[in-house]
C-alpha cells in the first residue's frame, strides 16, 4: 500500500512531463550562433528528424538563412525573433 502511494504520484508526474515538454530536433548551435529566441522563428512546426530531413517546413527566414550560407546578414528578422 505504501509503494502505490508513491508509485501513482510519481506515475502522474512523470506523464505530465512527458506531455507537456515540446520535441526539438533542430540544430541548437544555429540557435545560439544567430541569438534567436525560439526554432519557430525558422521552422513552422517541429516533426521528428526523419521528416524534417524530407520537408523542414521552413518559413520565409528559414529559406533565407538557407539560401545564405546559414547566416541571417543578408535576411529580415524581425526584432522580436531576437534575443535581447
Amino acid at each position: 500500500m505504501r509503494m502505490l502511494k508513491l508509485a501513482i504520484p510519481a506515475g502522474i508526474v512523470a506523464a505530465g512531463f512527458l506531455f507537456c515538454t515540446t520535441a526539438s530536433y533542430g540544430k541548437p548551435e544555429y540557435q545560439k550562433k544567430e541569438n534567436l529566441k525560439a526554432c519557430s522563428t525558422c521552422h513552422v512546426k517541429v516533426a521528428t528528424p526523419a521528416a524534417m530531413k524530407t520537408d523542414p517546413n521552413l518559413t520565409e527566414i528559414g529559406k533565407c538563412y538557407a539560401d545564405n550560407d546559414h547566416s541571417l546578414a543578408k535576411c529580415k528578422v524581425p526584432a522580436d525573433a531576437k534575443k535581447q
